[in-house]
């Protein structure tokens, strides 16, 4: 296994609802969806590097055409339309999203005819990837104002024969969900998304990254920690590791039991799913839960008052809609391309998210 040696770069961008029940309690919904290479059909440079987005160009390997994209958006778009609507009549207030292109991919999706009454914003920020691929965060207007500027971290890492590891981006918003009226609840919610590395060449011999990326998570946290010991942090993403694989049990001490998790420490909401048999993709036969979302103790343990919010409950959405009907893969997430063939489904992995209430 090649070690490698990290630094870490920060980059900087200028840039419910009503089913408030009748126990008085009103309620957000917060996602994650990896939305299974949502690629343009046109090649992109950015600051004058060529993406490596060949195989998602008409004359690509996946012969990637604009009916082909339209239908992706409309998939996608019907799929983020449906999210959180279990609990909320408004949907989710903030979707973090993975393997997106480029901020004119989210653009794109938010104006399909399924998502345009909601008038999501996009917010994506530009990595390293060598894919070309990112992460990104949809919000609500109505339900979600952020403050700051987003931030954008990766790894700048080096094996220790000098080759490059190029780590997609870990993206911060910080801000506010807004009450029934629209008014701003003063309860700042911290949203980190993450894509760690790939299992690229086998789990073990790739583990490394995963942990690498981990440490800079963890990073993140404790420093919002530091300004803050009571901060509110919602980490989020496509982890490709398990909650008790090391970089989340261990790295990032993300309990399994509520009753574990200390003071300043963290929550997996989704490990006691997967104990369940609950997944989010499946590999050969089996569930895995990459699509993780953790929170800091302060959300956990929030005591259930009118200006605070506090955690309530996970959801893996896997609606049927979402689920390959019939033959082998019977059951498992309907996704884009299988072997390179277009499926015209939605993605290989399902949505997660987390419910969070306050007194109405």
């Amino acid at each position: 296994m090649r070690k490698f040696l990290v630094s870490l770069v920060i980059f900087t961008m200028a840039a419910t609802n009503l089913l408030a029940q009748d126990n008085g309690q009103l309620v957000r919904c917060i996602a994650f969806y990896n939305l299974e290479n949502l690629f343009d059909t046109i090649h992109d440079v950015v600051n004058g590097v060529d993406k490596n987005d060949y195989e998602y160009l008409p004359d690509g390997g996946m012969h990637w055409t604009p009916v082909k994209y339209e239908h992706k958006l409309h998939r996608m778009a019907y799929a983020v339309s449906q999210l959180g609507l279990d609990e909320t009549s408004l949907g989710a207030a903030c979707i973090g999203v993975a393997e997106v292109e480029n901020i004119r991919c989210l653009e794109d999706l938010v104006k399909q005819p399924e998502l345009a009454d909601r008038n999501l914003q996009p917010i994506l920020l530009e990595g390293p990837d060598r894919r070309g691929v990112d992460v990104g965060f949809l919000y609500n207007p109505r339900l979600f104002k952020p403050v700051g500027q987003p931030k954008g971290y990766t790894l700048n890492a080096h094996y220790a024969d000098g080759g490059k590891v190029n780590s997609r981006l870990q993206l911060l918003v910080s801000g506010y969900l807004m009450d029934e009226k629209g008014g701003i609840v003063r309860d700042k919610i911290h949203i980190i998304v993450c894509h760690w590395p790939s299992r690229y060449g086998g789990e073990e011999s790739s583990r490394a990254t995963r942990d690498t990326a981990a440490m800079l998570t963890k990073h993140i946290v404790d420093s919002l920690y530091l300004r803050d010991p009571m901060s509110k942090v919602i980490v989020m993403g496509d982890l490709n590791d398990d909650p008790f694989n090391h970089s989340c049990a261990e790295v990032l001490n993300a309990k399994k039991r509520r009753e574990d998790v200390e003071k300043m420490g963290i929550f997996n909401t989704m490990w006691q799913r997967l104990d369940k048999g609950v997944g989010s993709l499946a590999y050969n036969g089996s569930w895995n839960l990459f699509d993780q979302i953790m929170i800091t103790e302060p959300l956990l343990n929030q005591e259930l008052t009118t200006d605070k919010w506090t955690y309530w409950k996970p959801q893996i959405f896997n609606k049927e809609f979402l689920t390959t009907p019939e033959g082998k893969e019977k059951g498992t997430p309907l996704r884009t391309h299988k072997g390179g063939v277009w499926q015209d489904g939605y993605s290989d992995h399902y949505p997660t998210m987390i419910y969070l209430i306050k007194k109405n």
